[in-house]
């Protein structure tokens, strides 16, 4: 019986093709692919902040604010109730509510040390008023979080939520391992192979061009060309400055969306040979038509400003460009 590596995590500037290599991966007899984006793992207030802050940067306060915002994002975003671009969203439903929030209590009991009631005084109490206003609270509770001197047991820990979460899925799906997407985890890779040493970060690309101009298509992304050349410009800045030494990691994998396109199904045939699967006929392929932008193409003046500010990075992965711009910074 051949031998399954994984998990595996996608990464991507967005609008780049995770979605599409999700699908892939997912439709291969071995992987699951979570429909929804997990977002705790590498999103503010999660677990890439909460190891930061129950360990090296620990203070009884870091503690109380990174249950609070991991609480927020668990309970809150990743449930749908929150008011911004992820109200809606389904995973604790795809993973099952129950196994969810039970996966969720054992988290509590693992990072929880003690809490206590806080006395909050009047609003007005510099003014010398010494009575609350009705209604209002006299009280805060605070939940502090362990502090973790043995970063491994804190990792240790977030591995195994993750993996009752994920793993528990894959299980129910009959297949041996699982596939996630994040498109940020582009920038996060030394954390999510230090959470599942044996994982395969992948990341997609795209030609910048194409990437900018479909990103003006986005609800949730600038609507203006500088606006979304203001967001991705940091994103390939920090990507770029750390890529060197990702390639020389064998768990980081890069593929063009270009070239799956062109060359599929023997792209895909290579892609699973580089992700230690065999090969496996897939619904889900990549075509021509599918990295064309529903934008259109930018006008002379747009494309002379995106390769302005990301030729530079359009020759370092590999397309062309017709000037380039060296990164600020």
């Amino acid at each position: 019986m051949v031998s399954v590596s994984g998990p595996f995590f996608v990464g991507g500037t967005g609008r780049c093709g995770t979605s599409q290599l999700t699908r892939v991966l997912g439709e291969h007899p071995q992987v699951h692919a979570l429909q929804w984006e997990s977002r705790f793992l590498v999103d503010p207030g999660g677990f890439e902040d909460l190891a930061r802050a129950l360990t090296v940067a620990y203070t009884p306060y870091h503690a109380d604010d990174a249950l609070g915002r991991l609480a927020w994002l668990l309970g809150e975003r990743l449930t749908g109730h929150s008011r911004e671009t992820f109200r809606g969203w389904g995973l604790a439903e795809e993973l099952g509510s129950e196994h969810y929030q039970a996966a969720i209590g054992w988290l509590w009991q693992q990072l929880a040390w003690y809490e206590f009631d806080e006395a909050v005084p009047p609003l007005g109490h510099r003014s010398g008023c010494t009575q609350h206003a009705p209604g209002e609270a006299k009280v805060n509770r605070r939940v502090m979080a362990r502090y973790f001197p043995d970063r491994a047991e804190l990792i240790g820990i977030l591995r195994e939520f993750t993996q009752r979460l994920f793993g528990g899925a894959a299980r129910s799906a009959g297949k041996r391992t699982w596939c996630e997407k994040t498109p940020f985890s582009l920038l996060s890779v030394p954390f999510l192979l230090e959470l599942f040493p044996s994982a395969t970060v992948v990341v997609i690309m795209r030609d910048p061009v194409h990437v900018v101009a479909s990103h003006l298509d986005q609800p949730w992304a600038p609507s203006t060309l500088d606006g979304v050349l203001n967001w991705l410009q940091p994103v390939y800045q920090r990507w770029l400055a750390q890529r060197t030494a990702l390639l020389a990691d064998r768990r980081y994998a890069e593929v063009k969306a270009e070239n799956l396109a062109a060359h599929w199904p023997d792209a895909r045939r290579r892609l699973f040979e580089r992700l230690g699967l065999p090969d496996a006929e897939t619904s889900s392929a990549f075509s021509a038509s599918r990295l064309t932008s529903r934008h259109g193409e930018p006008s002379d003046a747009g494309q002379a400003e995106i390769v302005s500010r990301l030729g530079w990075a359009a020759e370092e992965l590999g397309y062309q460009a017709t000037t380039r711009s060296a990164p600020d910074g």
